[in-house]
């Protein structure tokens, strides 16, 4: 019987005959024992320490530094609430809101006085400190978006007869940024010649969510560019070709800008709430516009008004449009709705009055 052996390969070849002094260590230190030293502790184990709520201690165990004490007494008096009864004081030219007999305050420690025009404004203020279940609650500002939305306008007013405009200059500023990315000028891009078109069970074509856009936009924009700033114009910002927006004329510009410039600190403060919820600018100018006392010259009796279900329709069109094909998210879609309105409510009520 006749054994063939396999010639080796070259690599083996100089694996073999490579010298053991060139072999790469992982580990180049000496090893070392590990020392163990002998537990010298005597008796059980401590105890774990107890918890105690602060809210609970008492006089006795109450920290003996000046500075913990008064944080104990601020936290529990936080959590009480130091009022009984809640109402509207009334005077010629203004109201308050008291807390048994001390006025609501606004960030700045000023009282918080309300025109004589605004009595619904008044009355919702009252209606949230009334509901309030601590003082505590004052401290979270979407728990009292009436009062925090009245204090940024007395605090607007309160700059004006200063003198001072650090504050409209702020919201000017942040009011044409928005205007820039316009959700209600953000249309769809037009769809290609052979793309499908979806219909209804009778076979009728469903509108587009573009021509939706382009619809709803229409309408607000031929009221704005007929009465409020008339001949203005304005373009959509989003091209098909593009996905940079475009930028508006400069004319359109310096026109809206100084337009929100010259507003009342009301109706400012409302603006800059209906542009933050809304993320669009004309939307909020038109809702506004529709609910001022300040503009009872544009607004048309005889049609229906542009209120708070419209607005936040026209300021969603575009998840509203995906809800519906896809469905919503339970606890993030139907709480997103509700606090669109919540806000854009607030600017209703701040911004209208009885003035005729």
């Amino acid at each position: 019987m006749v054994a063939f052996v396999r010639p080796a390969l070259p690599s083996q070849l100089s694996a073999v005959a490579r010298p053991v002094s060139l072999c790469r260590r992982i580990h180049s230190s000496p090893f070392r024992l590990a020392v163990v030293y002998p537990v010298t502790a005597h008796g059980p184990p401590p105890k774990a320490p107890e918890f105690k709520e602060t809210s609970k201690l008492s006089d006795a165990e109450l920290p003996a530094s000046e500075g913990g004490a008064s944080r104990y007494n601020l936290t529990a008096a936080l959590k009480k609430r130091f009022w009984k009864d809640v109402h509207v004081h009334g005077k010629s030219d203004e109201y308050q809101v008291l807390l048994d007999k001390r006025p609501v305050r606004t960030p700045a420690k000023e009282v918080l006085t309300i025109p004589s025009t605004k009595p619904h404004l008044a009355h919702a203020i009252a209606l949230e400190w009334d509901v309030m279940p601590s003082a505590q609650s004052a401290l979270k500002s979407h728990l009292i978006p009436m009062t925090s939305l009245a204090a940024r306008a007395t605090d607007i007013a309160r700059e004006d007869a200063e003198g001072k405009n650090t504050t409209r200059k702020q919201i000017i500023t942040t009011a044409m940024r928005y205007l820039d990315t316009d959700t209600l000028l953000c249309w769809e891009p037009e769809r290609q010649m052979h793309a499908l078109e979806r219909t209804t069970a009778d076979g009728k074509p469903i509108e587009t969510l573009r021509q939706i856009q382009t619809r709803i936009a229409g309408n607000i924009m031929s009221f704005l560019s007929t009465k409020v700033w008339p001949g203005l114009e304005i373009i959509p910002i989003l091209d098909t070709n593009s996905i940079l927006p475009l930028s508006q004329p400069k004319g359109t510009k310096d026109s809206i800008c100084t337009w929100v410039s010259e507003l009342s600190a009301y109706d400012l403060a409302g603006l800059e709430r209906a542009i933050l919820a809304s993320k669009s600018l004309l939307i909020a100018v038109r809702l506004v516009v529709e609910w001022s006392e300040n503009f009872r010259h544009v607004q048309r009796p005889e049609t229906k008004k542009f209120g708070i279900e419209e607005a936040a329709e026209a300021s969603s069109l575009e998840v509203t449009w995906q809800t519906n094909m896809w469905g919503e998210v339970e606890d993030t879609h139907d709480v997103g709705k509700e606090d669109l309105k919540r806000q854009l409510g607030s600017v209703v009520i701040l911004v209208s009055g009885e003035t005729r």
